[in-house]
């Protein structure tokens, strides 16, 4: 490809990062190309046929974390984006006769029925929350304080920039401050056990703490991944869950007609082979079937151990760097299912097969912190936990497009699993049975369930690494540990989506602020790419 058909930026890989910063972008008048392995766009968040007649979101699952500045800029609801608020937070169903239900006016009359005590408690432990994610909400879309090692001219900018941030958290009081403090570093469990004593509502807040993370709710550090599940809103709703009419692949390709719309040329089906280095700068990408690209600049939304690991020779790279590369610790305890079911599950502890509130919740299946701290336990020594923990979302009963007329498809979201199994076991040779404990499980709080299921897909965390990118099956594209948050994520020196290759940029949830659906990574890299161009540290085509 000559350089007269030189692209300004080429982004490698099709999620939702990727999409969201192409849209900007372009925007700003350059020339993109996206570059996506699979033969649709979208990465994690899609929705595919799994059964005949039966469709669903194959990965992400639910809606909250997508950043309304994102959602305003691309125009998502004109290009077709429609999301639709549960009719309850969350179920947890707890034994045949007790069961606990989360929603807005509800709340507290259902802790009541544990404890008097934690159901006074409740607007104080939320209203704590609150401040602390509007200060962490200010920060989504900020490009965190680089760390460099240069002159102190080169750090200046980044210092002010800290200066800016540290006023912000300074606006917190002392007691304020001590809470910021304890959910970065404590375990959810043990920050949990200090406001509540019933375990049924700590067992709901707690099952956050976990979410992707394979970790006991008492591990150090969980209470943050906690926080992280709370930034979240919909329609302008802090804090609520919603659904996606026609599921997640709703949310990328309105993103994908959005930067369409822009001029961006997207290629679905084109894996990337190389990113090209001449002279230590990155200058475009060769795909598996050998075209090239050349590129001002190159832009993944890979996890940085497939970045680094795998599409750059490794002498481009320094050798502090590679090691530290190979160190990004990733590994989600994630077992994800899709089932097609001929009716809905009849709970035993509230029963009925029409539609109620309760099936349009996330229904959590793990009754205390305990029992969440167990099913770490097996999962470490046994690769999986006997009683596991499973989330279950019903989307049909919110849009019935998903499955035919009185029929339902089931999001099964199961922790605790090993990411890798002990003693060299495959996860092919297990996923069957594990998806059989996973059903058993349902089964035991609605058992006409294992009788409904007409089809089920299975993604272990080998076939989410396979299909998605997800090393490990980490949904995060790395863990959320203090060591790789903010100007970590994903090292010290490159926390500003920068690479360290001139021309390398990176867009993904391995930069801040982290997994989950929200399209933050890719509208702070394109911000900084595009500062990058008009500083004339990129040239233009």
């Amino acid at each position: 490809m000559g350089d007269s058909q030189q692209r300004d930026a080429v982004i490698i890989g099709g999620g939702h990062n990727g999409l969201v910063c192409a849209a900007y972008l372009a925007a700003a008048g350059l020339k993109v190309t996206v570059l996506e392995r699979r033969g649709v766009v979208g990465g994690a968040a899609v929705t595919e046929e799994f059964h005949p007649g039966f469709r669903n979101s194959v990965a992400s699952y639910t809606v909250s974390l997508l950043n309304p500045k994102v959602i305003r800029d691309l125009e998502l609801p004109r290009h077709g984006l429609r999301v639709i608020e549960r009719k309850l937070a969350n179920f947890l169903p707890l034994n045949e006769t007790q069961y606990l239900k989360i929603g807005a006016g509800k709340t507290e009359q259902e802790v009541a029925k544990f404890s008097s005590r934690d159901a006074t408690r409740l607007s104080a432990y939320d209203g704590r929350l609150d401040v602390i994610a509007d200060v962490l909400r200010d920060l989504v879309l900020e490009t965190p304080p680089n760390v460099t090692a240069g002159s102190w001219l080169e750090a200046l900018p980044e210092l002010l920039r800290g200066a800016r941030l540290g006023k912000r958290l300074a606006k917190l009081d002392m007691p304020m401050r001590r809470e910021l403090l304890d959910l970065f570093v404590k375990s959810a469990g043990d920050y949990l056990d200090a406001w509540f004593e019933s375990a049924p509502i700590k067992a709901a807040y707690g099952f956050d703490g976990i979410v992707g993370n394979y970790a006991s709710p008492y591990s150090g550090g969980s209470a943050y991944v906690l926080l992280h599940h709370v930034f979240g809103e919909v329609n302008g709703k802090r804090g609520v869950w919603g659904h996606a009419i026609g599921g997640m692949g709703a949310i990328t390709q309105a993103m994908a007609k959005a930067a369409a719309e822009r001029g961006v040329d997207i290629r679905v089906a084109s894996p990337v082979r190389e990113v090209i280095v001449e002279a230590g700068r990155a200058v475009g990408a060769v795909t598996e079937n050998g075209e090239v690209i050349r590129a001002r600049s190159v832009v993944s939304n890979l996890n940085p151990k497939l970045l680094y690991g795998k599409l750059i020779d490794p002498a481009a790279l320094e050798e502090n760097f590679r090691d530290r590369i190979a160190n990004w610790h990733c590994g989600s305890g994630t077992f994800r299912m899709n089932v097609a079911l001929s009716e809905l599950p009849d709970f035993k502890v509230l029963p009925g097969r029409s539609p109620a509130e309760h099936h349009t919740s996330g229904i959590i299946m793990a009754p205390s912190l305990a029992y969440m701290d167990q099913a770490y336990l097996d999962a470490k020594a046994g690769g999986w936990s006997k009683q596991p923990i499973v989330e279950m979302l019903i989307p049909s009963t919110l849009d019935d497009g998903l499955a035919p007329p009185g029929q339902h498809v089931a999001s099964l979201f199961c922790q605790h699993v090993a990411p890798v199994l002990p003693n060299g076991a495959s996860w092919d040779a297990h996923r069957e049975q594990v998806a059989d404990v996973m059903i058993g499980l349902v089964n035991s709080h609605a058992p006409n369930f294992k009788a409904a299921v007409l089809g089920r897909q299975i993604m272990s965390p080998l076939d989410l690494e396979r299909t998605f990118g997800l090393i490990d099956g980490d949904i995060f594209h790395g863990a959320l540990t203090l060591n790789q948050l903010f100007s970590a994520r994903p090292m010290l020196g490159h926390g500003d989506y920068r690479g360290p290759l001139k021309g390398l940029y990176m867009c993904g949830s391995g930069t801040h602020p982290g997994g989950g659906v929200t399209g933050a990574p890719g509208h702070n890299a394109a911000r900084e790419i595009i500062a990058d161009f008009r500083r004339g540290r990129l040239k233009q085509a």
